[in-house]
């Protein structure tokens, strides 16, 4: 596990980016109130145990423990306060990326576990925003909610969708990180966009595959 370094060929612009490649690591993090308390944490920019505890609705001992798991592994971090009480907690990073697992099969299986657990947050997201988007004015909810489309490209295809949609997603992570309270506009409300990309088809042959990229 490593943070970028500004060495990076191109390094991003606001973000701090943490690289996954321990599966000790992916396996520590993929815990929901973990994210729980990272999304928190981005969300308020900093917060205290007992600041996370009450938003959570969990005790000061199961927030502290996880708070503290979550430092033993470079997620976060504590910081001076205001004043001589406890000390709050910030994200140590604002974007992550797992990487490695193509040549580490357990890397590959703590991935996994990690991606099921966050895709059944952005189901559960969604099913919450189905329940809330009646206070919503119909501007918002003609651009919010769920799309679907099946269509037949190729892998060259394929990965030049991802990279133009990725590219409008980065300008705002870049100008915006998640933890940069000032650098939320006015009227901005924190948006969850989750992707699937999901082939429909067998795995092409070897060779196929070859010839195809």
């Amino acid at each position: 596990m490593s943070l970028e370094s500004s060495n990076d060929p191109q390094p991003p612009a606001g973000q701090r980016w943490l690289v996954l490649d321990d599966p000790t690591v992916i396996r520590a993090v993929a815990h929901p109130i973990r994210l729980d308390l990272m999304e928190l944490m981005g969300r308020e920019g900093r917060l205290t145990t007992a600041d996370a505890a009450r938003e959570l609705g969990i005790s000061h001992g199961l927030a502290s423990h996880h708070l503290r798991q979550l430092a033993k592994y470079g997620f976060v971090e504590q910081i001076e306060g205001k004043d001589n009480r406890e000390r709050p907690w910030r994200l140590v990073f604002t974007s992550q990326r797992i990487q490695g697992t193509d040549a580490n099969p357990d890397l590959a299986d703590a991935a996994d576990v990690y991606e099921r657990i966050a895709a059944e947050r952005a189901v559960a997201r969604f099913i919450d925003w189905q329940r809330r988007r009646g206070g919503w004015s119909a501007a918002w909810n003609q651009q919010a909610g769920l799309g679907q489309t099946n269509v037949y490209l190729t892998f060259d295809e394929l990965a030049g969708l991802n990279g133009a949609i990725n590219d409008l997603i980065t300008r705002y992570v870049d100008e915006r990180p998640i933890d940069d309270l000032a650098s939320r506009p006015p009227g901005s409300v924190p948006v969850n966009i989750t992707t699937f990309v999901v082939p429909l088809a067998q795995p092409q042959p070897p060779e196929e595959a070859e010839e195809a990229g």
